[in-house]
């Protein structure tokens, strides 16, 4: 696929115009520097073909980030067809402007000159001081009101190489979106999993600033890895909040979530995070990291710690691993799989209500004023989460303790213990 990478000093526009380009509110944008440190890729899908749009830090931000955002544009860099030079059409140009200039001259690639910002055809008037870059005619946009992207792709599509068109549509991937609290080692992780640095690690809480998806193959199987910004009970900042919003935005299109556990830092926050990823209907697999730190005799102990304070999770699978040592670290992509494939099953109709049949058998059925409740059938009419309608003859005399108890029974019978599934009750008259 064809890359296409945004350039560019802090705070002119770069993620807002990856944003629009990919019409979908896909990176975290403040009026502050240095929101972006890590790189982050969409595909842009347009009529004449796609590309894959990488957004990076700010170049020459003179803060500690500066050298390791730097390590990472060169990196985005190195397999780049075009790069999107960003500069702020109503700012005047900054030394950082020219120190971008001159580090993209070195790199030796196609450049496009994007003047963000421009919101009225009126400013265009004064980007003439633009050609001192050296890159020829600016394109003026604004990502706030949607200028110039035509003119903008025209002139990608003229500077990307020609190639054969792709005719095989590409296979999606299983996405597992990392989440825990900041710091539980969400970034080593995934850092680990790659075999590179590919986003910030640090001590600094907060580090990760942004949703992250990367790409990953394993045994044959597609995989898109979103680590993710920690999440905190208080947010401390609008970044932050902002942020906290993305992952649980991750959340929502993860196919798996892998919720990552410090075994010496856990409490209700990641009994929260494990619910707010069940509750939207995803599979939940612990990954205990920093598994190195514990002494082979004291880990019989952790384990017996760990499943205490994890109690109500003790029906989730889990995965105990270390970043520094990459144990199991392929076991999580297998238990991952599984899981994906285990929040698909579909349980035939037939099938589900010969359980049905048993199932009500065995139990005391609810009785309200000597009328007791009756299952007249059941049907799967959805899955992940796999879906369950019950029509019965009175809805409102299923109990709690029925319906848990039908719960039961389905995660045990029916081997679902370890996914969320829906159960949903309707009267006879009700349509599916």
């Amino acid at each position: 696929m064809h890359k296409v990478v945004i350039v560019g000093r802090p705070n002119v526009g770069k993620s807002s115009l990856f944003n629009r380009l990919l019409k979908k509110r896909s990176a975290v944008v403040a009026d502050v520097p240095g929101v972006t440190r890590d790189l982050k890729e969409g595909v842009v899908e347009t009529d004449r073909g796609r590309f894959l749009l990488v957004d990076t830090g700010g170049l020459w931000s003179g803060d500690k980030w500066e050298k390791k955002i730097q390590e990472k544009v060169d990196r985005a860099l190195e397999d780049a067809e075009v790069v999107l030079f960003a500069v702020d059409g109503r700012a005047e140009l900054t030394q950082a402007d020219y120190e971008v200039a001159e580090y993209l001259r070195k790199k030796g690639k196609p450049v496009v000159l994007v003047a963000t910002k421009v919101d009225d055809p009126k400013h265009e008037l004064y980007l003439g001081p633009l050609y001192a870059l050296g890159f020829g005619d600016p394109i003026p946009t604004s990502s706030e009101h949607a200028r110039g992207l035509e003119e903008l792709l025209e002139a990608i599509w003229e500077r990307l190489p020609v190639r054969q068109i792709e005719t095989e549509p590409e296979v999606a991937g299983i996405r597992l979106a990392i989440v825990g609290r900041p710091n539980a080692g969400k970034s080593s992780l995934l850092n680990a999993i790659l075999g590179e640095e590919r986003v910030i690690v640090s001590e600094e809480p907060g580090t990760t600033r942004d949703a992250i998806d990367v790409e990953f193959f394993f045994g044959g199987q597609r995989f898109v890895l979103v680590d993710t910004a920690g999440i905190r009970k208080r947010p401390e900042s609008l970044v932050e909040e902002l942020a906290i919003r993305r992952s649980l935005r991750a959340m929502d299109e993860a196919d798996v979530v892998l919720l990552v556990v410090d075994p010496f830092q856990v409490g209700d926050r990641e009994l929260k995070l494990a619910n707010e990823a069940l509750d939207r209907g995803k599979p939940v697999l612990l990954v205990i990291t920093k598994w190195d730190l514990v002494d082979k005799e004291d880990a019989p102990k952790m384990r017996r710690l760990l499943r205490e304070k994890l109690i109500h999770l003790d029906h989730l699978p889990r995965v105990f691993t270390s970043a520094l040592t990459r144990q199991n670290l392929d076991r999580i992509f297998r238990e991952a799989v599984r899981l994906h494939e285990l929040n698909q099953t579909r349980v035939p109709t037939a099938e589900l209500n010969r359980w049905v049949a048993v199932w009500t058998s065995r139990v005391q059925m609810p009785n309200f004023k000597g009328k007791p409740l009756k299952i007249l059938y059941a049907t799967q009419p959805e899955v992940a989460p796999p879906t369950f309608v019950f029509f019965v003859n009175h809805p409102e005399f299923v109990t709690r303790a029925f319906e848990n108890y039908l719960k039961n029974r389905i995660g045990e019978d029916l081997g679902l213990r370890e996914v969320p599934f829906r159960l949903v009750f309707r009267g006879r008259r009700e349509e599916a």
